[in-house]
């Protein structure tokens, strides 16, 4: 008569393959190119999950790129880099490193929320006849025949929990 309703459908997976295959492409892409590319990955989330602060993260990360690679272009070392190379490659290196650790937390909540289904509590019927302002609709008249008798398993039942109440009363009593 009540119950918990059906289970909601689980949604398509993403074109393109898996979560999993997409985190570990971007960030391999990210590792590979040093840190240069690290801003791929932050745009794949930023048009996955839409939010604001994604793209305010995408959009820094990509500057500072771009400010390290400035920094490295105007290293004027022959061989090594100098003072501002070095400082092109710090930032490129935390960048890189903040770049993947925040895709995958976002990339993995962002899916792990898509996934669990929606909480569906049970819905007892209301105690009063209004319910959210508007009257409440009578029952639907179910015409059931008279219920059979208790089969004699539900008697068998009774008797056992009884006889572990007792059991359990003894033990508790006996410490």
């Amino acid at each position: 008569m009540h119950g918990h309703g059906h289970a909601p459908q689980q949604p398509p997976p993403p074109a393109g393959g898996s979560p999993v295959t997409l985190r570990v492409l971007f960030v391999v892409l990210a590792v590979v190119t040093c840190g240069l590319l690290a801003w791929a990955s932050l745009l794949r989330l930023a048009i996955v999950t839409r939010k604001a602060y994604d793209w305010v993260f995408f959009g820094l990360v990509a500057a500072l790129d771009v400010t390290a690679l400035v920094l490295i272009g105007v290293d004027p070392g022959e061989e090594e880099f100098q003072g501002p190379g070095n400082a092109g490659m710090v930032i490129l290196l935390c960048t890189l490193m903040a770049a993947v650790a925040y895709y995958l937390f976002a990339d993995i909540r962002h899916f792990s929320r898509l996934r669990q289904p929606a909480f569906t509590p049970y819905a007892a019927p209301p105690a009063s006849p209004a319910y959210y302002g508007y009257p409440a609709a009578p029952p639907p008249v179910q015409e059931t025949p008279p219920a059979p008798p208790a089969p004699a398993r539900i008697h068998q039942v009774r008797a056992e929990l009884d006889e572990l109440s007792d059991y359990l009363r003894k033990q508790q009593g006996g410490n």
